[in-house]
């Protein structure tokens, strides 16, 4: 296997298959028509599955350079080539984009009621784009399949969503593309730099300081909307609250995680100094996106928006980990982008399921479904559990170590960030109560039958790996591990002798 492209195969076996819906399945809404289309994409889905196990599995973790790499000559005149290849952090982000794809198409057989064909090419569409920004090693092929995530995804929002799904869609659409144009500059400004578009050539702080503050702001705009940080963030409560089930799930599971991942492969890896210059800036901004959005998630009365600002405020974590620029930071951070990746997956399939039977997000329209639901409960009461980052699962190991690293920092950083854990431990369990506890009195509420074959085939392969996790995290820990520590490594070599204002180690 070791000449065969593996990394092409799992991005564009999707396509295959949307190839396939395209071309033999036919163009109505009858029930059969979209049946058929969700087997396909279902087989394909589970067929990119099996191929990212097979590259966990032959991943080399103690090799910390890119594995599996493709290099073939695409535009020579411009110097631009098509390369892919993964290291220890990308690996995991191939993966959880193969895992989360079947669990939206086995939840929009309920989930979407019209256009099932062209859902199942949407979503189809979007894995292809997901795996190809966490395998692209050029800096082209990067922000064509960055860029490409918008049209799926804007369809999957302004098609199939709520009633302001057309508000949310150009919403999401506008916000994302505005801090994309500027990558794009600071694309052709590196590229002119250096006179080639690979991004291995990037890495390793080969700009002049001056310009390299401004690249990173330009990286910054595109990254935060994305990851999505404060104050960037006000798109995604109307993109999740109108978007159907799966569109959620991508959206929170693995689209928020390109920006993270962006900070990581660009903005750390290739511009060390100007990213130790704003450390101050990321590490502030996270703090106060750890508190506000909690308190705005306490207001809320949409299970959407609870989960959604919970989302914000997890990633908050993540670069907050990052930006600490010590292990236990950098190790937090990967943890917790792991693990927001089950748990609000999990959590907004869980809002999935009591929405095909009630039609209502509302809180206050639910109250002592634990009576009827018991299995839905329990499996909502895991997830729940994980969010507020209880230990034994995902979500403990992830953020104590972004806190550890914050505090490493300055004792006052660690402080804020362990009460944003109190406040999203207060608005998760308060919404639990209310949906679970209580008599079960509403009669429509009664009528909800528990979780079935097909909803419980969703939910176990998340639940497993939420505690996983948080009873053996070396099992993700030791493949990331190596690959971590270099570019931590570099990253403190490249920058030794920067000035960070601000910033002082207790």
């Amino acid at each position: 296997m070791d000449s065969f492209p593996l990394l092409s195969a799992i991005t564009f076996l999707p396509l295959l298959g949307a190839l396939v819906i395209l071309f033999f399945v036919r163009e109505d809404d009858n029930i059969v028509g979209s049946r058929r289309a969700q087997q396909i994409a279902l087989l394909t889905s589970l067929a990119v599955f099996a191929l990212s196990v097979y590259i966990v599995w032959a991943f080399n973790p103690a090799d910390t350079g890119f594995q599996f790499v493709e290099r073939y000559v695409w535009i020579p005149s411009f110097n631009i080539s098509y390369i892919k290849g993964i290291d220890g952090i990308s690996v995991w982000f191939v993966m959880l984009s193969a895992l989360l794809t079947p669990s939206c198409i086995m939840s929009a057989r309920v989930g979407v009621k019209k256009r099932g064909r062209e859902f199942m090419l949407a979503i189809l569409l979007l894995e292809s784009m997901m795996i190809g920004v966490f395998t692209s090693l050029d800096f082209v092929l990067f922000y064509l399949f960055f860029e490409g995530i918008l049209v799926p995804m804007f369809l999957i929002i302004g098609v199939w969503g709520g009633e302001k799904r057309v508000y949310a869609a150009y919403k999401f659409f506008l916000y994302t593309l505005l801090g994309s144009v500027f990558m794009l500059v600071a694309i052709f400004v590196m590229a002119i730099h250096t006179g080639t578009t690979d991004m291995t050539q990037m890495m390793g702080g080969k700009f002049p300081k001056e310009m390299a503050l401004w690249l990173w702001v330009a990286f910054f705009a595109s990254f935060a909307v994305k990851t999505p940080m404060w104050p960037f963030h006000t798109w995604l409560p109307y993109a999740h609250v109108e978007a159907s089930t799966a569109g959620s799930v991508i959206l929170s599971g693995i689209l928020l995680k390109m920006g993270t991942y962006g900070f990581i492969r660009i903005s750390i890896q290739m511009l060390p100094e100007a990213s130790k210059h704003y450390a101050p800036l990321m590490i502030w901004l996270s703090l106060i996106g750890i508190v506000y959005t909690a308190f705005i998630a306490l207001a809320q009365t949409d299970m959407k928006k609870v989960i959604a600002y919970m989302s914000v405020t997890h990633m908050a974590y993540v670069t907050l980990g990052l930006f600490s620029f010590n292990d236990q930071g950098f190790d937090g951070a990967m943890m917790s982008m792991l693990s927001h990746t089950f748990v609000s997956a999990a959590l907004f399939l869980c809002v999935g399921v009591v929405y095909d039977r009630m039609h209502t997000r509302q809180i206050s329209r639910y109250g002592g479904a634990a009576v009827n639901m018991p299995l839905y409960a329990f499996v909502f009461m895991i997830f729940m559990l994980a969010s507020i980052a209880l230990p034994g699962t995902s979500g403990f190991v992830g953020e104590f170590l972004s806190m550890q690293g914050a505090f490493l920092v300055n004792s006052w950083y660690g402080l804020f960030a362990a009460t944003g854990m109190v406040l999203v431990a207060t608005y998760m369990l308060v919404m639990y109560r209310r949906l679970f506890y209580g008599p079960l009195v509403k009669e429509d509420v009664r009528e909800m039958h528990d979780l079935n074959k097909r909803e419980i085939a969703t939910f176990t392969p998340l639940l497993l790996l939420v505690l996983l996790i948080g009873i053996h995290p070396a099992t993700f820990r030791d493949v990331y591990a190596p690959t971590l520590q270099k570019v931590l490594s570099d990253f403190q070599t490249q920058s030794a002798g920067t000035q960070t204002p601000g910033v002082h180690h207790d």
